[in-house]
């Protein structure tokens, strides 16, 4: 399968073939503080099946040897590299995909971390748009 995906503004663009090891959700603290978010969705591939095809991603060292890519331009994260505890894996960031279908989530990951809330945000009231 090849897939292709991208910062917002289009300015980095990247490209993965093969297949994923795994497609998680993952609440670790470190995560959510550079999304922003309550959890961030990752797809992991082998380095060698990694391109960044356009634009050159701004890389910072948010912990340790994690390393985070992402559009200097408009922000967006989109991938994550660490030698130490994921060793010739890059981790890209699947709500980036061109098509963020194609590769749903089979876990949750740092649960340990996990905003407590986040446990039951399924049961919230879900509205297509806006509420009135």
């Amino acid at each position: 399968m090849e897939l292709s995906g991208g910062c917002q503004c289009g300015a980095v663009r990247y490209a993965v073939k093969g297949e994923a090891q795994h497609s998680s959700l993952c609440h670790c603290a470190d995560c959510r503080k550079s999304a922003g978010a309550p959890m961030v969705g990752w797809a992991a591939y082998a380095d060698a099946d990694f391109e960044v095809t356009q634009g050159e991603p701004v890389v910072f060292n948010s912990s340790g040897s994690a390393m985070r890519a992402f559009c200097g331009t408009c922000g967006t994260g989109l991938f994550y590299r660490n030698a130490e505890f994921l060793p010739g894996l890059v981790d890209i960031q699947t709500a980036t995909l061109d098509d963020p279908e194609a590769l749903p989530p089979q876990l949750h990951v740092q649960v340990a971390e996990r905003i407590g809330w986040m446990e039951s945000a399924h049961e919230l009231p879900a509205f297509e748009r806006y509420p009135g």
